[in-house]
């Protein structure tokens, strides 16, 4: 049983990239599948596919296929989860600050949908800090 979906899915994320792992699959939810496109436009994860099971169409899961550069070394070099289910932190809109120097990205999911920190500046969106990702 996973009681922080989110924590999972960013792991493992990065231990695919880690090893090589052209793509992930994981059980699906709306939530992950909306931060794996943002995932996607950010330009860290190649594309977002679901998939329904045939048996049970009720069950799906989420395949995500991992981007890398020229090199073959993932572009996902390292992530931490700043709001865990013990405790929950939240930013106003211009408190969303960046990550690296602007190198990585801080992940917020607001009112507006899932947003980086740059998005969420510009729209002044406060939210749920989810994780910070370079």
């Amino acid at each position: 049983m996973i009681t922080d979906r989110v924590g999972d899915f960013i792991v493992r994320l990065n231990n695919a990239g880690a090893v090589r792992k052209p793509s992930v699959s994981l059980p699906y939810s709306a939530h992950l599948e909306a931060i794996a496109k943002k995932l996607k436009a950010l330009g860290y994860v190649e594309s977002v596919d679901v998939i329904a099971n045939e048996k049970t169409p009720a069950k799906r899961t989420l395949d995500v296929v991992l981007a890398y550069d020229a090199q073959g070394v993932s572009k996902i070099h390292g992530v931490k989860r700043v709001s865990k289910p013990g405790r929950r932190l939240y930013a106003a809109g211009k408190d969303a600050h960046s990550v690296k120097n602007g190198v990585g990205v801080r992940v917020l999911s607001t009112p507006k949908g899932i947003l980086s920190d740059r998005e969420a500046r510009k729209q002044q969106a406060g939210g749920e800090t989810l994780f910070d990702i370079w």
